[in-house]
């Protein structure tokens, strides 16, 4: 069948308007045949977000950002997306913007969740949230550390301007001085030092003799110890260690005047009643030595006996007046 110049040309203008269409759509990377669901989420900043943009669910491409634009006078963004009807998740789903890399630039993610909710369907417009970057997060916890060094700084600043008033001319003048003294002081220990150095190594064998004679020496009382031990000395000190104690006990009995001895030390009345005996036999004794007559009367010839007088300083006598 021949076909005519003018079906030739309707087929061929038709043709050019479906590649037109298809090419168009591609271009607005919006498929012509696409049951994807068409949804919404409105953002104060979307960070750098592009149209295009993948969409992912769990880290699973799903769809694409399609298109960006404000909605009011304060700047709110929509941000107009699909996803595919693959899989299923609440209307309750967050639609959350993070970073995708160090260097910057930001991806769309949907966090799914399975509540009971009615499912989300195209058209609608899902609650939205937004992670923190690594720029922002390092920007939250280095600020207050920059703030602190700040004013830290500052402090330091004043802590100098305080120093160099409080140094004046003469203060300044006396700290080089101290520090002079100082560095002469140092050369004073090492010259010091190197005397020390000096005697040591001329004296080195008198010490090594010294050290020597020393070693020697220990080993001498350590076989003295030896020697003393195996002699009996630790039972000689246990005996004499037993004895003390049996004395102690017997001084024990003594301060509690227990025994002849307790009672004769302890015994006030005792002690001077012996003194007492002690004194008057030693004046007994004296007085049989100058008046031997007092005692003794001896006559051969049976003369008469004389009757004793007795001396105005017989010490017998005072002992009778006591």
């Amino acid at each position: 069948m021949k076909l005519s110049r003018e079906i030739k040309t309707g087929i061929i203008v038709i043709g050019g308007i479906l590649l037109f269409i298809l090419g168009f759509s591609y271009l607005k990377s919006s498929p012509l045949f696409d049951n994807s669901r068409q949804m919404y989420a409105v953002y104060p900043d979307v960070g750098g977000l592009q149209p295009g943009t993948p969409v992912s669910i769990n880290g699973l491409n799903v769809g694409k950002v399609n298109d960006i634009r404000f909605i009011d006078k304060q700047g709110n963004l929509l941000v107009t997306f699909t996803v595919n009807s693959d899989f299923a998740f609440s209307k309750n789903s967050p639609a959350e913007l993070y970073d995708t890399g160090i260097i910057g630039g930001k991806g769309l993610q949907i966090i799914p969740i399975f509540d009971g909710a009615p499912m989300a369907v195209s058209g609608d417009t899902l609650v939205t949230d937004t992670r923190p970057g690594l720029t922002e997060l390092a920007q939250q916890k280095l600020t207050p550390l920059f703030k602190k060094f700040e004013s830290a700084v500052s402090d330091a600043d004043s802590l100098l301007l305080n120093v160099n008033e409080v140094l004046d001319t003469k203060t300044k003048r006396d700290l080089r001085n101290a520090i002079s003294g100082l560095s002469g002081l140092v050369q004073s220990l090492q010259g010091s030092a190197s005397t020390l150095n000096t005697i040591l190594k001329t004296n080195e064998g008198k010490l090594d003799s010294s050290l020597t004679n020393f070693q020697k020496l220990t080993y001498s009382f350590s076989k003295l110890a030896d020697s003393l031990n195996n002699a009996g000395l630790p039972r000689t000190l246990q005996s004499l260690e037993s004895t003390v104690a049996s004395l102690d006990k017997v001084m024990a009995k003594i301060d509690a005047n227990d025994g002849t001895l307790g009672k004769l030390v302890n015994d006030k009345e005792l002690y001077e009643n012996l003194n007492n005996a002690s004194r008057e036999l030693d004046l007994l004794l004296q007085d049989f030595r100058l008046n031997p007559k007092r005692y003794v009367n001896v006559s051969v010839f049976g003369k008469k006996q004389k009757e004793y007088e007795v001396p105005e300083d017989d010490p017998a006598s005072k002992i009778e007046d006591q």
